[in-house]
């Protein structure tokens, strides 16, 4: 439970939930306790035994087997009977003869009229537990979600770039080969025509400039609408269905904007911002600026009738079957909104997860995520050192936030071209890929990325040239790394230690062009190595520590290739070359 038990913590289905717990009382007593746990609308408690393990500690655990929100508890009591009993052995072990008070008193808890020593010893003589004092703690509570909140491969594309609906629905059966598990689509609603933005952001469109599709609304309708270019409903229907059965899951944007033509402004026009001349307030990140949009008031006095249309408007979606939203800055709006929304939506039903876009302060971040969100945007993009790797990976694994915060790697977005990938060339592309892929449980690319696409608006700029945001593109599954995700994809579901996000150990390599890092789950371990530089060849040594607990000798595979080696606790020798090898991932083989 976390801030003093005002978030709960998260789970996925079929995890084990350890408990922890100080549990002691005044005097000598024996003390048992328990972990009670309640599954979601259950009116009883199930019980699961904690043990001591030193010093006053406790644990226990329990396994998840529902979604939602459970509830669990700490009981602890004096156990009377062994209490006894261990008075009375430290007597007999001292020596003392008389025992005949002592076995009434525990006559008296066996509930029978007598008592011998050696029937006071037998294990079968133990009366039932009356649990003494019996005592528990205030109920904490956990969220369950889907395996899908914790871990999976998320593709980006925009739907008009490859034909509609209808095109879409074609490449399922290619995006599934590929090992992609969520499709994400930015927004597929009509999108306005006044202050319509044309090609790379300029302020007037051209004759058949499609706009952005962040600037949502039109004659057609709003956020419950589709944009007809793409296709109808019942298109969109077909390909959630199809994408469904073949383990697919369509992810739209939840942008809370509307273009100047959505026709919530002339519907509701107390849901949006005035200046003090009655002029509306158009959306701003500078040095960016949104003509285009304008952002609700959320401190609007007909707050309550817009939570719930933005409500009416995920479950809407949620109607034709979508299971994953990707929220579009939901940092800009107020964490309890979200937290209502959120619960309101997993209430009616709790497949629904939530990815947080919010490139901000780490405080504000990880408030979203207790707030309910399933997972977020990171830092990573921007992370391309071997010092930033370590500090950042440090900060998300050996603290509380992987209780509650799941992070999304994804190597490039729409808005988000680093300068890494810019001059790095393909060993670039690479690199990220590899990192993004087996660092964090869940990653994502946006199309075009597997094409190698790194020319800037400008100079300086992390904005792409001719940006799809502002202009459709013929798109096809044919990019030169696409081979690399399919394999990284394959490699991700055949390994459970890359399921999880805080297994993991950084390996020195003396280098620090040279990343390496290790993950473990169970039997299960993968030793990854990445050349940062794609421009030079870099060569150092993987230090296996010995407290991985592997043999002096061992065999590990090259996971990419399918080369067997032989690897040694201590110092290995790495080489690896921009063009021919960027990394290594590298399985231990076990007999």
């Amino acid at each position: 439970m976390l801030d003093c038990r005002r978030y709960p913590a998260k789970r996925t289905l079929g995890d084990r939930v350890d408990v922890w717990a100080d549990v002691f009382g005044d005097g000598h007593d024996v003390l048992r306790a328990i972990v009670r746990h309640r599954s979601p609308g259950s009116r009883r408690w199930g019980e699961s035994p904690m043990e001591p393990i030193g010093n006053d500690h406790w644990h226990g655990g329990f396994e998840v087997t529902e979604l939602g929100r459970w509830q669990f508890t700490i009981t602890a009591w004096v156990d009377r009977w062994a209490s006894w009993q261990w008075e009375l052995r430290r007597k007999l072990e001292a020596g003392q003869k008389d025992l005949s008070s002592e076995l009434l008193e525990g006559a008296v808890l066996a509930a029978v009229s007598d008592l011998t020593v050696d029937e006071a010893l037998d294990p079968s003589t133990a009366p039932k537990q009356d649990r003494h004092e019996e005592t528990t703690s205030t109920p904490l509570e956990l969220i369950v979600d889907r395996e899908r909140a914790r871990f999976g491969s998320w593709y980006e594309l925009f739907p008009r770039s490859w034909g509609g609906f209808e095109g879409v629905t074609e490449q399922l059966p290619r995006l599934a080969d590929l090992g992609f598990d969520v499709l994400y689509f930015p927004p597929i609603h009509p999108i306005g025509r006044t202050h319509r933005k044309g090609r790379n952001n300029t302020l007037q469109a051209a004759e058949g400039d499609p706009g952005s599709p962040w600037a949502i609304g039109g004659r057609e309708g709003g956020h419950t609408a589709i944009n007809p270019e793409l296709g109808t409903i019942e298109d969109f229907d077909r390909l959630v269905a199809r994408a469904r059965k073949l383990g697919i899951d369509v992810a739209l944007d939840f942008a809370i904007q509307c273009s100047p033509d959505h026709p919530w402004l002339d519907e509701h026009p107390e849901w949006f911002h005035r200046r003090p001349d009655g002029t509306l307030k158009y959306a701003e990140n500078p040095p960016k600026r949104y003509q285009d949009i304008y952002n609700v008031n959320f401190e609007s006095e007909d707050w309550e009738s817009l939570w719930q249309a933005l409500r009416d408007v995920v479950l809407f979606w949620v109607g034709h079957g979508v299971k994953a939203f990707r929220v579009d800055n939901p940092h800009t709006k107020p964490i309890p909104f979200w937290e209502w929304l959120i619960r309101e939506v997993v209430t009616v039903d709790p497949d629904v997860i939530f990815l947080s876009e919010a490139f901000t302060r780490p405080a504000l971040m990880s408030t979203l995520a207790k707030a309910g969100f399933s997972q977020s945007y990171t830092y990573f993009t921007w992370k391309n050192t071997k010092g930033e790797l370590v500090e950042f990976m440090n900060d998300l694994t050996q603290s509380d936030w992987p209780e509650f915060y799941r992070p999304n790697f994804f190597a490039n977005t729409p808005d988000i071209l680093h300068a890494y990938l810019q001059t790095g060339g393909r060993p670039a592309f690479e690199a990220r890929l590899v990192l993004a892929a087996t660092l964090s449980p869940s990653y994502g690319i946006y199309s075009g990325f597997e094409s190698l696409e790194n020319v800037p608006a400008h100079e300086g700029s992390e904005e792409y040239l001719n940006s799809e945001k502002y202009e459709v593109k013929e798109r096809k599954l044919d990019g030169e790394l696409l081979p690399l995700a399919a394999r990284l994809n394959e490699i991700r579901r055949e390994n459970e230690a890359l399921h999880w996000l805080d297994n993991l150990t950084f390996v020195e390599t003396e280098n620090a062009q040279l990343l390496a890092y290790v993950k473990r789950r169970g039997r299960n371990t993968v030793l990854v190595i990445v050349n940062l530089d794609p421009m030079q060849p870099q060569e150092g040594v993987a230090v296996v520590p010995a407290a991985l607990g592997l043999p002096p000798t061992f065999r590990v595979r090259d996971l990419l290739d399918d080369m067997p080696y032989t690897w040694h606790v201590g110092r290995n020798y790495v080489r690896l070359e921009p063009g021919q090898r960027q990394a290594r991932v590298l399985r231990v083989e076990t007999s």
